[in-house]
């Protein structure tokens, strides 16, 4: 008997917090889910705005990894072979079914993440946009021709890597298992994707997905599992990349065990991203851009422009404003559309957080607002993993809150003088994904942008993502790129094939 997709079963219908419960295995290869072989290491997954339990993750080990890869495997062969508008065709069908399934699939989100429902909602959305972008690009993908002494010549041929792997996080599951697979496919490959081990049950839903959308079984396949698991992807023969996002630690250690093989890597790790907000600023939209910057996603965002610098003749009303605005964020049932604030992932990573604001405080830091553990009115959001959203005054850059990735709603603020001296501050940081500037001053913006040492600077704005833009970092925060068209070159090879048209020189 067929099996039914996650979404059509009576638990997955109109989810609300507190009420999904999944008992179905969440591996998925060679077109359907697979039962876990062995479930002595099992883990409880939690869901962040309860405390409860959601499902279970059974982690695959090597028997299950081989096979999932063959099965990518067998199925590249034949995508591979499909010409780019064939393979667009396909996606374009998958994009037109995330899209109808739209909400039920960022109430899923929201049950396994936390975050708020109207930001999952935003998250379907780019995911569809993803696959369409690159549905558009399959087709386009070509080589070059060369002319040769004498009627002789040569042309490239850009062809699939082979079996990827995607290895997720836990703030964006679903989203990240798009801007993973959606190029990769374009480009004729075939996916392995684990998403983390907190957050495992969309990417399942995106596989079925896929399936129904017309891939070969075995394109799109999921494993779960934590580290081991991971280990066991990035050291198997068959598969030609990985793609990871996390943590730096984490990146170093997938980039180690990649080496070993040869393997092409993508790494998307940490940032303590800088925001400069200028004096000349529109502030009202200073303001905005510092919550945008800090709130989302409960703080658990690797680009988030966590240290704010502002300069100092305008820092009392920024502060005034910032506060007033922070005390006001709604948190508490992710899946009311009033809240703008969810719960975080994790019990511990829930108490890493609250850890942070203690020690800065320890440091001489001033929390103006928030700070502590939330406590919902709602009885069923007790238990819940809720932290009110923080603003920290009196930092300076020697603070662990200021050096280190809390991944948390914290903002910390700094005051600055000249452009020199908080560009120089900005860039003293190991890590690099993001920064921002808000001015009015045209020369500035653009000259603040080209010093700053990031993969991306946004002007006046912050946090704003199109799949159309290319999205990485520099220094630890990794390289590679995902989104944009250069994402193309990091899933796919260049082949030269050169043709001679006459005879061969007679050298021996």
């Amino acid at each position: 008997m067929a099996q039914k997709p996650l979404l059509s079963l009576p638990e997955f219908q109109n989810v609300s917090t507190g009420t999904l419960v999944v008992k179905e295995p969440l591996n998925f290869w060679g077109g359907a889910r697979v039962k876990p072989k062995d479930t002595k290491n099992s883990e409880p997954v939690y869901e962040p705005a309860t405390g409860r339990v959601l499902c279970d993750m059974i982690p695959c080990g090597e028997e299950e990894v081989d096979a999932a890869i063959k099965s990518a495997h067998s199925a590249y062969l034949k995508w591979s072979k499909l010409s780019g508008m064939e393979r667009a065709r396909i996606m374009l069908e998958a994009a037109r079914i995330i899209r109808e399934r739209r909400d039920e699939i960022a109430r899923a989100e929201v049950a396994n993440n936390g975050k708020s429902i109207t930001e999952a909602q935003v998250d379907i959305d780019v995911s569809w946009q993803t696959i369409e972008y690159y549905a558009g690009i399959a087709p386009t993908l070509s080589g070059q021709h060369i002319q040769l002494p004498g009627g002789s010549f040569a042309y490239t041929r850009r062809e699939p890597l082979g079996v990827c792997v995607g290895i997720g996080a836990w703030n964006y599951p679903f989203q990240i298992a798009c801007w993973k697979s959606a190029p990769a496919m374009a480009c004729g490959n075939a996916i392995v994707f684990k998403p983390s081990p907190m957050t495992p049950v969309t990417a399942v839903i995106l596989a079925e997905i896929y399936k129904e959308a017309g891939v070969p079984d075995g394109l799109f396949n999921v494993v779960q599992g934590g580290a081991e698991t991971g280990g066991l992807l990035c050291h198997h023969p068959m598969v030609a990349k990985v793609s990871f996002t996390g943590s730096v630690p984490t990146g170093k250690k997938v980039m180690e065990m990649a080496a070993k093989g040869v393997k092409q890597v993508t790494l998307e790790l940490g940032g303590k991203s800088p925001l400069i907000i200028f004096k000349d600023c529109e502030l009202e939209n200073a303001i905005k851009g510092a919550l945008m910057a800090n709130f989302l996603t409960q703080g658990e965002v690797c680009c988030n422009g966590t240290r704010v610098f502002v300069q100092r003749e305008i820092m009392p009303q920024f502060l005034e404003a910032v506060v007033k605005r922070t005390k006001a964020i709604a948190v508490g049932d992710p899946l009311c559309e009033g809240t703008r604030m969810g719960a975080l992932i994790s019990k511990p990573h829930m108490e890493k957080v609250l850890g942070f604001i203690k020690q800065a405080k320890e440091q001489g830091a001033k929390v103006l607002c928030g700070g502590e553990q939330f406590v919902p009115s709602d009885p069923k959001l007790k238990d819940g993993y809720f932290v009110s959203p923080c603003v920290l005054d009196n930092c300076r850059d020697d603070m662990t809150c200021v050096k280190e990735e809390i991944f948390g709603p914290v903002m910390s603020v700094l005051p600055f003088d000249t452009e020199e001296e908080v560009l120089q501050r900005a860039n003293n940081t190991t890590f690099g994904l993001a920064s921002g500037v808000f001015t009015r001053d045209i020369a500035r913006a653009h000259r603040v942008a080209e010093n700053l040492q990031a993969g991306t600077c946004y002007i006046n704005n912050y946090n704003v993502g199109p799949v159309e833009v290319p999205f990485g970092g520099y220094k630890m925060s990794g390289f590679g790129r995902e989104n944009g068209q250069v994402t193309i070159e990091y899933y796919s090879q260049l082949k030269t094939v050169v043709v001679e048209m006459g005879d061969v020189e007679d050298y021996f």
